[in-house]
This record gives C-alpha cells, sequence and structure tokens, in this order.
C-alpha cells in the first residue's frame, strides 16, 4: 500500500492506494497559519494515522519548487512558513519508509498518464486552470520535470501586459470583468450576454497559452483540470477560434483536447512517485 498526498493551500488530501485503487481517503484543512514546527508536527500527526505495516511508500506533491534529488521544497504557495524544507528527510526520518516528492501540477499530470485520460497519449500535458496556471509535461511516457521542478510554469511566462496567468486563471474574472468565474458562470448559464462575452474572452486567451504549449512540446494530448476548467463549455468556442491561427495545421489536427475526470488524479499522481 502506498500513500499519495496532495498538499494544497487549502486542503491536504491523503490517500492510501493499491492496485491503482483509492481504498481510504482523508481530508484536512492545510496548516497555512502555523508556524514551521507546529505545521510539521501536524502534517505527521495526518499522515500516522494512515500508514499501517502495510504502507511501502509516500508519495507527495507540493505547490513550490522542489528539489526532487534531496527532497526539499521551497516557498510552498500558501502556508508561508515553508521557506525551505527538507520534507524527504523529515517524513523519512518520521515513518521510516521511502519519500518521493514532486510539484503537485506534475502530479496531477503523472496521475492522467498513469490511471487518467492520458493513458493512451506518449506526449501530453497536464493543464490546471484555477488560481493560478500549472501543468506538467509528459514526454516519452515519463514525466519531465526539469532541474528544478520548474518544467510547465507556463503560467509565468510573459503575455500581453501580464503573464499567461493573469488572463488564464481566476485573476481574470476579477482583475478584467470585477466578478468570479463563478458568477460569471451563473450568468452565462442563463444566456446572459455579459456572461457569454466574459467567457468567450476567457476562451481566446486560453486557446493562445494552447498554442505556445504546441510550439513548445507538439504533444498528443491537452488535459485540463482545476476548477475552472469545469466552465469548458462556455469558453470551447472562443479557445478553438483563437487556435485557428496556429500555423501548422496537423499538429493542430492531431491534437486532443480532454477533461479530467477524475476529483482524486493528483492523489494518484503523488502515489505514482512511489
Amino acid at each position: 500500500m502506498i500513500l499519495g498526498i496532495d498538499l494544497g493551500g487549502t486542503n491536504i488530501r491523503i490517500g492510501q492506494i493499491e492496485n491503482g485503487q483509492i481504498i481510504h481517503k482523508v481530508n484536512a484543512h492545510s496548516p497555512s497559519d502555523m508556524n514551521l514546527d507546529e505545521s510539521l508536527a501536524y502534517l505527521k500527526s495526518i499522515i500516522g494515522t494512515l500508514v499501517t505495516e502495510n504502507t511501502t511508500g509516500i508519495g507527495i506533491g507540493v505547490p513550490s519548487v522542489v528539489d526532487i534529488e534531496r527532497g526539499i521544497v521551497y516557498d510552498v504557495a500558501n502556508i508561508p512558513a515553508w521557506k525551505e524544507v527538507h520534507l524527504h528527510d523529515i517524513l523519512q526520518d518520521a515513518f521510516g519508509l521511502p519519500v518521493y516528492i514532486n510539484n503537485d501540477s506534475n502530479c496531477f499530470a503523472l496521475g492522467e498518464k498513469r490511471f487518467g485520460e492520458g493513458i493512451h497519449f506518449r506526449n501530453m500535458i497536464g493543464l490546471t486552470l484555477g488560481t493560478g496556471v500549472g501543468a506538467g509535461v509528459i514526454i516519452n511516457n515519463e514525466l519531465y520535470s526539469g532541474s528544478n521542478t520548474g518544467a510547465g510554469e507556463f503560467g509565468c511566462i510573459p503575455y500581453l501586459k501580464a503573464t499567461y496567468e493573469h488572463y488564464c486563471g481566476s485573476e481574470f474574472f476579477s482583475a478584467f470583468h470585477q466578478t468570479t468565474g463563478k458568477e460569471a458562470a451563473k450568468k452565462a448559464a442563463t444566456g446572459d450576454t455579459e456572461g457569454l462575452k466574459i467567457w468567450d474572452e476567457f476562451g481566446v486567451h486560453i486557446g493562445q497559452l494552447i498554442q505556445s504549449l504546441l510550439f513548445a512540446y507538439d504533444p498528443d494530448a491537452i488535459i485540463l483540470g482545476g476548477g475552472i476548467a469545469e466552465a469548458y463549455s462556455l469558453f470551447t468556442k472562443g479557445m478553438k477560434r483563437s487556435m485557428l491561427s496556429f500555423p501548422y495545421q496537423k499538429s493542430l489536427q492531431n491534437l486532443q483536447i480532454r477533461l479530467s475526470k477524475n476529483p482524486n488524479i493528483a492523489i494518484l499522481g503523488a502515489a505514482a512517485l512511489v
């Protein structure tokens, strides 16, 4: 049995996994308001309730830059106390088990590749659209992390007057339209012209982001996840119209865009690290 941990800024989700299936899962609040010692003690206490004599390893996805060779995480998003945490050594010392750590978006992509919508694709990108924009890259069936798990940080690429994250995450709705994605979706669902226009504009930006992914990696598939991806039907037209300007039509024709269907895929991806 393997423990898969998705350490988010709001919640910690831990699953006991056997044969690619979650047999038991626990949700807990993220230690965002705790100091370093308190937060680590808190995390270890939760993990300790799920470790058994049959546990063979721990895989953990963290929203941060990770030194995967040494298992050090840096500047973890939404946990201010985690500036430089030697998480591998801390957890291995606590539980005497192999520990593997990677970026949370990489775990999402790996989960989709091993257990989800990406199973049949050799080269794919898992793209998460939510508060921010994250991605994981699979090349020749293997996760590509880069030197510091920084591969796939497409949200940080300069775009228009800011970055892709500014236009393709939740900030788009607040910064440009003084609303939220949820409110804009409610309006669009009723046929409201303004709501539909907002989502069409959002789709145009997503289409430009996908063009950048095609130029960089020419993947077989892009798997969309995250809260905003749930509104895919509202931004599909704008996205596809925006993608039409891509110069290499064969790559565009062959590209598969799919939606993540498993809400626990990041947990499974973390377990797949083991």
